[in-house]
């Protein structure tokens, strides 16, 4: 008869992964308010500029395709 051994792998799996995270969140340098406005400035003036670029793009696109098409 074959005997079953169950995994040292699989026991408070769950739990060792939140202490794991835990651990791991301990380890990051949270930004300080000035620097998460300048970077959140950043990133919707980047989002802004990137909605721009396409549209222009599209608006030509659309235009060039008008002209041969029709």
């Amino acid at each position: 008869m074959a005997t079953v051994q169950t995994s040292k792998k699989t026991e408070g799996g769950f739990g060792r992964y939140i202490r794991g995270v835990r651990t791991e969140l301990k380890k990051v340098i949270w930004p300080n308010k000035e620097k998460l406005v300048k970077y959140s400035a950043l990133v919707i003036l980047l989002s802004i500029i990137s909605a721009l670029v396409i549209s222009i793009f599209d608006l030509v696109i659309i235009n060039i395709l008008q002209l041969i098409i029709g």
